[in-house]
């Protein structure tokens, strides 16, 4: 896996994938249908901030029966990607900025998701799974003490260490996300875009955030925001 020399004045986007990049969470989709009573019990726990991401999506993906994953690889290949997508990249490739998914969810769903798309990311980061058992096992290179993918670890492989307030030193990094996943990269990031619960959660805290519901709209305010053009083809 390749990383970028750490430049505090370069500019790049943090994107989760469930319920951001993709319409719907297909992670929680995937548990509802795979999973089905072990998620009823256990997704209003998380969304309550009742129990800790690290331990609550364990706990849910490890239900999943591992001959279940092709099928889940299949109804990732189904949802329907948020709108302006393309057009987001485009405009990020003209202006030389790296885009980065980061995801609380499994990395084999985003790829299947994403298709040809996933190629235009400088980095997918999120959970594998071991499928050699009877139930799908977890396996997470970014796991923090509250998060089976620490958000915050991801950003750090690229922007640095973090400064003693919670920052990082580059200014011009960007945040995008919807959920609870989200919460602490959306706090530290000097620029977020939220929507769904995150903006519930951003709003309780007092943190400012630029709301969306399409990726056009994010490429228009970060043009606005970076005092460039979009180019329309």
């Amino acid at each position: 896996m390749t990383y970028f020399s750490i430049d505090p004045d370069r500019r790049i986007v943090f994107c989760d994938f469930d319920g951001t990049i993709a319409c719907q969470d297909v992670l929680v989709l995937a548990c509802k249908t795979f999973a089905p009573e072990v998620t009823a019990r256990v997704m209003p726990q998380i969304y309550n901030l009742e129990l800790s991401l690290r331990v609550g999506v364990r706990q849910l993906v490890e239900a999943i029966p591992s001959d279940c994953y092709g099928a889940m690889l299949d109804l990732a290949r189904s949802q329907p990607l948020r709108s302006g997508l393309s057009d987001l990249l485009d405009f990020l490739e003209d202006q030389g900025v790296e885009f980065v998914v980061v995801s609380g969810g499994i990395r084999g769903v985003i790829e299947a998701a994403l298709g040809d798309l996933a190629d235009r990311a400088v980095g997918i980061h999120a959970m594998d799974v071991d499928t050699t058992g009877e139930y799908l096992a977890v396996r997470s290179e970014f796991e923090g003490d509250v998060e089976l993918v620490d958000k915050l670890k991801v950003v750090s492989r690229y922007l640095g260490n973090p400064l003693p307030n919670g920052g990082f030193m580059n200014a011009h990094w960007v945040a995008i996300g919807d959920s609870i996943t989200d919460l602490n990269m959306a706090q530290a990031a000097p620029t977020v875009f939220a929507r769904s619960r995150l903006k519930t959660y951003l709003d309780d805290r007092g943190k400012a955030y630029l709301p969306f519901e399409s990726f056009i709209e994010v490429r228009d305010r970060l043009a606005q925001l970076w005092n460039v053009p979009v180019l329309v083809a």
